[in-house]
């Protein structure tokens, strides 16, 4: 008697347990190019990129406007070093750098991807995204 009794709640506490997993837990959140402006970039390059964002005022030295960085390259998107400078390999004038790095857009996937170099390299899919984000604020 016991044992049909204890069935149906073994059975009930199964599937209670199994409604607490929420699906797609497992899976990474989704990002963009343009959230991950909007989350790390904005707050000192601006919403336009143009270097004006509210965290500018207190900076020694303005951001740049990353709206004329294919304009300052000839009309070509700089992508490489554009990248290098997210990434961090530039440090600036003396190993200095106002820019903090972002280790975020440094996790997850790799894609193999050609900044302009003729060389696909396998990089970070949300550097990828970020830098393909910054070529749609040219002017």
């Amino acid at each position: 008697m016991q044992r049909v009794f204890l069935y149906p709640i073994g059975m009930i506490a199964v599937f209670a347990l199994a409604a607490c997993v929420l699906p797609g837990a497992d899976e990474p959140e989704q990002t963009t190019g343009a959230g991950d402006y909007a989350a790390f970039c904005a707050a000192c390059h601006g919403a336009s990129g143009k270097g004006d964002g509210e965290m500018a005022v207190g900076l020694a030295k303005r951001p740049a406007d990353l709206t004329a960085l294919a304009a300052r390259n000839e009309g070509t998107f700089p992508t490489t070093q554009v990248m290098a400078q997210i990434w961090g390999y530039t440090g600036g004038r003396d190993g200095g750098r106002v820019m903090p790095q972002f280790s975020a857009l440094l996790d997850g996937a790799l894609v193999p991807y050609d900044g302009g170099d003729g060389i696909a390299t396998p990089t970070p899919i949300r550097l990828v995204e970020l830098a393909e984000h910054l070529k749609t604020l040219q002017k």
